[in-house]
């Protein structure tokens, strides 16, 4: 097989990108997606992703390795594995993050990738998504924003403007009630295009280069080792767990990890798969009485039928719902320049996602670190790719964020304290009144904590010792590679990062064709 461009990965990032480099019909455009089509009627549903998270059918199911500062615990890390990647499972919240997350990346010296750079960027890929209010209401959610007013956290219209301080509801990738996935974005409009091709089921196990020069992705199908060859660039869009990996498996990482697993060194680039982070999110739990909560409308026969039939009759109601109705941003305290926490509200509580709900009415506040300085890694473990890689997050083991923690947690409860939620007696049962000084509440950090899904940083952009794309997104010492997908980060966004990736996605397509433009040139 041979094209100009090979994709591997037709997640949020890969899906856009097919869309931009086949809009040129004289080109050729393969997409290799290692999981199915996205044709389960619980990907379209918006709560479903109660049941494609940690399904194998759509997710990876990766566990990482256990953390000290999470109690030795190791977690659940979902990603999508299927067309449109995590954003068929994800929670849809669109949040473009703070002016000053992009202001930093071009500080480190990744030009035109600034705050003013990247928001024409922002809006080209948004006129192909729908992007909604929610379709529900509950009074609880309501008095959690009048409480967060009380601590001094602004109702603000919305998030996306530059300046997330305050509190809003959040903004979702959804039409009318449905998800609205890359794959509906961005694929499903242009797949009638003769010069795109898609493969699902298509599992990418390396780079092949001559030299240093990529040439394409070898691949198993249905069983059967195949090679496609990519005459203009081989474009990694595997995601911040994936990509790395991939570059590992070929070749391109830490000398002295290649030669553990007996890989032949093509360049030795020691911080793919380093600088791994993610948003851990504080998940504290209340008892709330007079009011009702998602709890035991899921636990009743008769609110289980209620909410399908006004979803079936209205597409609005509870089945619509992501994960987090809610959002709030504040400083943890006054030194900080910018808001460095966010909250999660839900209308819910449940020990972990994939359990049942709780049978009493409760309400879920969880607070996360928007800038962690606690650094993990991915990396392989054997030369084959269909064994998983290390993931190691080391979630809370700096000192700085084991005080955001704390601080999360100390002004989580100023605000459910707060009068406007008093007659609905909020009753703390995660962690417990009982944990009090900062020493225990770390411990209930450690207890509580869990990912909100947003790795980032492992093959990240710049030209330090440790960047393994430089800022046109080209993979430092080899060439026709590039790896565009939330991995480049530098550091991590101030909110969800769903949106950064589209981001990503699109500016890197036009990256890829203004080279082309000027190669063609001369």
């Amino acid at each position: 097989m041979q094209f100009d461009y090979v994709i591997a990965g037709a997640g949020s990032a890969g899906c856009l990108l097919a869309n931009r480099l086949s809009a040129d019909p004289s080109v050729t455009v393969l997409l290799l997606e290692a999981g199915g089509k996205d044709d389960w009627f619980w990907i379209d549903i918006p709560v479903g992703y109660l049941y494609t998270i940690a399904n194998p059918r759509t997710d990876w199911c990766y566990k990482t390795e256990p953390d000290a500062h999470l109690a030795g615990r190791s977690i659940h890390y979902a990603r999508g594995r299927v067309l449109g990647g995590c954003s068929s499972i994800n929670a849809m919240i669109y949040m473009r993050g703070q002016k000053e997350d992009y202001d930093h990346w071009a500080a480190l010296g990744n030009e035109d990738w600034s705050w003013d750079d990247v928001l024409p960027v922002f809006k080209k890929a948004e006129q192909d998504l729908y992007i909604e209010d929610p379709r529900v209401r509950w009074e609880i959610i309501d008095a959690w924003r009048d409480a967060a007013l009380e601590c001094g956290i602004a109702p603000i219209k919305s998030f996306n403007g530059g300046d997330n301080s305050g509190c809003a509801p959040f903004q979702m990738t959804q039409r009318r009630g449905r998800r609205w996935s890359a794959t509906d974005a961005f694929l499903k409009p242009v797949l009638h295009r003769p010069n795109l091709t898609v493969l699902t089921h298509s599992l990418v196990r390396r780079i092949r280069f001559e030299n240093k020069r990529a040439q394409g992705f070898e691949f198993v199908r249905d069983g059967e080792a195949l090679f496609a060859q990519a005459k203009r660039e081989s474009i990694l869009a595997l995601g911040s767990v994936g990509s790395p990996q991939v570059l590992q498996l070929s070749g391109v990482g830490d000398e002295k990890l290649l030669n553990k697993f007996q890989v032949k060194t093509v360049q030795n680039l020691p911080g793919v798969g380093e600088n791994l982070h993610d948003h851990l999110q504080i998940r504290m739990q209340y008892k709330v009485k007079n009011v009702r909560t998602l709890n035991e409308m899921a636990n009743s026969l008769w609110g289980k039928a209620s909410m399908g039939l006004e979803y079936l009759l209205r597409r609005t109601g509870p089945l619509t719902m992501p994960p987090s109705q809610l959002g709030a941003f504040a400083k943890s305290d006054p030194s900080q320049p910018t808001p460095n926490i966010e909250w999660h509200v839900q209308p819910l509580s449940l020990d972990k996602f994939g359990d049942p709900l709780h049978p009493f009415p409760a309400i879920t506040p969880s607070v996360c670190n928007l800038r962690p300085t606690s650094r993990g890694w991915v990396r392989i473990r054997s030369p084959d790719p269909a064994n998983h890689p290390e993931i190691k997050l080391n979630y809370l083991s700096t000192p700085e964020d084991r005080k955001v923690a704390v601080d999360g947690m100390r002004f989580t409860r100023r605000i459910m304290a707060a009068r406007a939620l008093q007659k609905y007696e909020p009753e703390e049962f995660r962690p417990g009144p009982k944990m009090e000084t900062d020493q225990e509440l770390e411990q209930a950090a450690g207890e509580l904590g869990t990912t909100i899904f947003h790795p980032v940083g492992t093959c990240k952009m710049g030209s330090d010792p440790l960047a393994v794309v430089d800022d046109c997104l080209r993979v430092h010492g080899v060439e026709r590679l590039r790896v565009v997908d939330a991995s480049i980060m530098p550091r991590i966004t101030s909110g969800n990062t769903n949106a950064p990736a589209y981001l990503i996605a699109e500016k890197g397509a036009r990256l890829i064709l203004a080279d082309h433009t000027l190669e063609s040139r001369h």
